[in-house]
This record gives C-alpha cells, sequence and structure tokens, in this order.
C-alpha cells in the first residue's frame, strides 16, 4: 500500500506515526515549499527540513523543528559582526543548507537534492517537494504591508494582522514526474494537520495539482487542525479570524471542497456535523510519539473499513 501525505509541521508528527506503520517505501510525503527562502546565501527549507529531521529521529523534540543537541556559534558569531540573528539556524543545520544550496547551484533539482539528503540519513520513505519551481508565501498585514512569510512568521512572530495572502511564482511552477506517479500510484492520500492557508494552500495552488488529486478515486482526507475553536500550534486560528473565516474544523473542511472525500476532526468536537463528507472523531493532539502512532493506526484502520461499509 502506497500513501501521499502533504506535510507541514503539524503534518510531520503524523507522517511520523505514519512510517511507524506503513513498510519501507511505501510512504511517500509532499511538501510544502512555499516557506522556502534565501538567507546568508543558502536556501532554506524549513517544512522540508522539518520532515526530514523528524523521520530520521534527528529533529529537536522541544521545538519539532532544528537538530536535536544542536549549537549557535555560528549565528553568536555573526551577532558580533552585527547581523540581526533572528532566524535560528542551528551549526548541523547550516551543513544540510550548505549541501542543498551547492547542489541546486550546480544543477540539482530541489527533488534530486531531497532524494540525495534524505538517503544519507536512512530515510527509508520518499519525501518530495510540491514542486521545483521557487514559491514563496507572502503576507499582506495590516500593520506592516506585505511581508516575506519568515518574516511575518518567525521575526514577527505572527503579531501582525492579516488581510491576505498570495503564493509568487505559483503560476510558473508545475507538478514534477515524481509527484505525479505519487499521487496516481496512491491508495490513500491524507492530509496533515496543517495551517490550509499556509501549508496547504501552496501544495493546491501548483497548476494542476488539485485535478490530479480530485481524479483520484481513492480515500483523500484531511485531518483538521482546529480543536475547540483553537489552533494546536501556530497563527491558524488567529489568521482564520483575521480573514473573517469562522474558526472551527467545519471550516476547514469547507476549504478543502472537492479535493477530499473524508475528513477526520477531534473527538472536542463530536458534537459538530460535517455534511457531504465521511468523517471520523480521534483523539487528535499528538503530545508524545505514541500518540503520533495511534492516531496514525486509527486513521488507517477508518479508511481500510471504507471498502466494507460500501
Amino acid at each position: 500500500m502506497s500513501w501521499c501525505w502533504s506535510a507541514g509541521v503539524g503534518g510531520a508528527k503524523l507522517a511520523h506515526g505514519l512510517a511507524q506503520l506503513v513498510p519501507p517505501g511505501r510512504l511517500t510525503i509532499i511538501v510544502n515549499t512555499g516557506d522556502d527562502f534565501w538567507m546568508y546565501g543558502l536556501r532554506i527549507c524549513p517544512d522540508l527540513d522539518t520532515l526530514t529531521y523528524t523521520l530520521s529521529g534527528l529533529v529537536n523534540p522541544a521545538n519539532g523543528w532544528g537538530v536535536a543537541g544542536d549549537t549557535f556559534e555560528t549565528l553568536a558569531a555573526m551577532k558580533r559582526y552585527g547581523e540581526d540573528t533572528w532566524f535560528g539556524i542551528g551549526d548541523r543545520d547550516f551543513a544540510t543548507h550548505l549541501l542543498r544550496t551547492q547542489a541546486l547551484r550546480r544543477g540539482d533539482s530541489l527533488t534530486t537534492v531531497t532524494h540525495k539528503l534524505t538517503s544519507a540519513l536512512g530515510i527509508a520513505h520518499t519525501i518530495l517537494p510540491m514542486t521545483d519551481a521557487p514559491i514563496a508565501t507572502k503576507v499582506d498585514t495590516v500593520e506592516r504591508g506585505e511581508l516575506d512569510f519568515q518574516i511575518y512568521f518567525v521575526q514577527q512572530r505572527w503579531q501582525p494582522t492579516v488581510k491576505a495572502l498570495r503564493y509568487d511564482g505559483i503560476e510558473a511552477a508545475s507538478i514534477t514526474p515524481e509527484v505525479r506517479r505519487a499521487i496516481e500510484s496512491a491508495d490513500v492520500i491524507l492530509f496533515g494537520p496543517s495551517n490550509p492557508w499556509l501549508s496547504i494552500a501552496p501544495i493546491l495552488g501548483v497548476p494542476g495539482m488539485r485535478d490530479a488529486l480530485i481524479a483520484r478515486d481513492v480515500p483523500r482526507v484531511a485531518l483538521s487542525p482546529i480543536v475547540g475553536g483553537e489552533a494546536i500550534k501556530g497563527p491558524a486560528a488567529k489568521m482564520m479570524a483575521e480573514l473573517g473565516y469562522d474558526v472551527s474544523a467545519r471550516t476547514v473542511a469547507a476549504y478543502y471542497g472537492d479535493v477530499i472525500n473524508g475528513f477526520v476532526y477531534d473527538a472536542l468536537d463530536a458534537q459538530m456535523t460535517i455534511d457531504g463528507l465521511r468523517t471520523a472523531t480521534f483523539d487528535t493532539i499528538m503530545r508524545t510519539d505514541e500518540d503520533r502512532a495511534v492516531l496514525a493506526r486509527r486513521m488507517v484502520d477508518w479508511v481500510s473499513s471504507w471498502g466494507d461499509s460500501g
């Protein structure tokens, strides 16, 4: 059985749970690259790296991103030169960005270099960027005007009020052959509990992506990042309210539209009805590695039961 996964930070946790269940080589994870940016002359890919470090066992468990036990001597040296070191890149983390940038500059695609890096770390499953084209999420804010995503998210700690979002370069992007094959061969397509507007929208915005997903007559299931009217992590709830949406799992399901035919949300919201989709409610908060595996198993068992119920 093969799986197709779209991941952000929250998605990395469930992807880790799935990786404990799915045999090696049978899980494919398609990752948002709208957060990618240049810094210090290096190409930084936060979602790809979070997933890579998570599945390789290197991730800092306290943050959910970065490398466990990393040091920050390079940034400290930059700060002595007067650099505003607002984006925390650890010394070991720098190695990933250096090697990626070197490969990109010699002509490797992002897909190719991602495969090389993940293989070197012993990751048995496939991690794919959503496209090889550069995409940049831009956040239009009331207080600061349009900001690069990382300025909004990290430097400004997602405090400015959001008016609109755009995904610069998306019109010129295309689905890679590797992503298309993953979608066409997937038995199940799962969307992780990531911010729909920041982590999922760039993926769905790649020309042809929505049509490719909708064309697959397989379970296509999203997991809500909203529990009891709040986001488990990050600015999803705040952003939804600022954009004029009701902050609820129902709104998340409606956002996906016909891309999905199934939806999972938290048992805390079990009284909520969501029409037009197969639905299930579980405890979706993943505090531990065991929680990730349990939720993944429950989702797999639920999706597997669809054939039995017609």
